[in-house]
């Protein structure tokens, strides 16, 4: 077995080295990305086609090279150090150490091992220790599969055919991912709400990840609205935190499938949700939150929406609250009749966002200790 230095990226033809970041994998949580330039990275799909090329120039060319270069989608060629390499008679693999960088990402410093051998025929892939299986429907990926999606997938056949032409080999290549420690780190993502068991994902669709990216967010709702439609489910709830999602879920008993990770994005749920439409969603959240929802906002984190106090007083006719700083000081003085509004507001804004579709909503405001607030609809 051969053990290599830590990955370190390059972007060829940079006038200096480059270090990145890695984000495919969204926790369930995410802060403001500080003013600084972050530093973006590579995918968990990018770090495993790295994997396969070093593991097939193993396998048919003899020997490990120190680097190995891909190209990605958009015309990009990192390069990437291999951190492991092992080798039989008739077998190869490889791995990849992934730095996620300023991403918050859970599969920092996870290696990302690819084995390859030969196959009947064809690239087929398979899920070793740590790479999850696709249990449910909805997904880009068939029930069964490996949960690899389809642009690293192609990724990777592109990388076998292109050293099978290198070697004069026919490109017949079993590709078995794994990522040691991946079943635990999975715990801490989305993928056993969607139904993806036993690992982590190979994501990706461009191969570059940008740090705190909200487009990764949305696609990640995006799918769990996919599979909460293919399982047939007439009830979804979008949810702002933990808190409000554990008091929406235990009073309709909604399955976990059924709970979609909004967090601040709502319009990027409610506006998916208008072309791909579920009989009911229920939102839930805090006051302040979901004030913003009212009030016309379709991202709700605190850097990009601001509460308009004096909103808050014309809706319950008390004057006073336009002089205070914050939802729960408003709450204090109001009282219900504030959450009864908010309720109120913030549903009629969701069937606005939603533009007539199909989607029955209702709206639970939940205080910060998990007791309900308000309901309308």
């Amino acid at each position: 077995m051969a053990r290599f230095g830590v990955a370190r990226k390059r972007l060829e033809g940079a006038a200096a080295p480059i270090a990145f970041a890695s984000g495919a994998h969204i926790v369930a949580a995410m802060s403001h990305a500080p003013a600084k330039k972050l530093r973006r990275g590579w995918t968990t799909g990018a770090c495993a086609t790295a994997a396969v090329s070093a593991a097939l120039e193993r396998l048919w060319g003899g020997a490990f090279p120190e680097t190995v270069t891909i190209a990605l989608p958009r015309g990009e060629r990192p390069a990437f150090d291999l951190a492991h390499g092992a080798a039989g008679e008739d077998w190869a693999e490889a791995g990849i150490v992934k730095d996620a960088g300023d991403d918050p990402d859970v599969t920092h410093g996870a290696l990302i091992v690819a084995r390859v051998a030969a196959s009947a025929g064809g690239v087929v892939f398979a899920a070793g220790e740590g790479v999850g299986t696709v249990t449910m429907p909805g997904l880009p990926v068939e029930v069964g599969e490996p949960a690899i999606n389809p642009v690293p997938r192609r990724m990777m056949r592109e990388a076998v055919e292109a050293a099978a032409r290198a070697h004069g080999r026919v490109p017949d290549i079993e590709i078995t991912l794994s990522i040691p420690g991946g079943e635990e780190i999975a715990r801490r993502t989305w993928n056993p709400r969607l139904g993806i068991l036993g690992g982590l994902s190979i994501l990706g669709t461009t191969g570059v990840v940008r740090p705190f990216s909200c487009s990764a967010w949305i696609a990640s709702i995006h799918r769990g609205v996919d599979v909460a439609r293919a399982a047939g489910l007439a009830h979804v709830a979008g949810c702002t935190g933990a808190t409000s999602e554990a008091a929406v879920q235990a009073l309709y008993g909604l399955p976990d499938h059924a709970m979609l990770d909004m967090g601040d994005f709502a319009g990027g749920l409610l506006k998916y949700l208008r072309r791909n439409p579920v009989p009911r969603l229920t939102i839930g959240g805090g006051l302040a939150k979901l004030a913003k929802l009212g009030q016309g906002a379709a991202d709700l984190h605190s850097a990009r929406s601001r509460l308009d106090m004096e909103a808050l007083a014309r809706w319950v006719g008390l004057p006073e609250l336009a002089q205070v700083r914050t939802a729960l000081h408003a709450f204090e003085i109001a009282g219900p009749p504030l959450a009864e509004a908010v309720a109120q507001r913030a549903r009629e804004a969701a069937a606005a966002l939603l533009k007539g579709a199909p989607v029955a909503v209702d709206v639970v405001v939940v205080g910060r200790d998990g007791t309900i607030l308000a309901r309308a609809g």
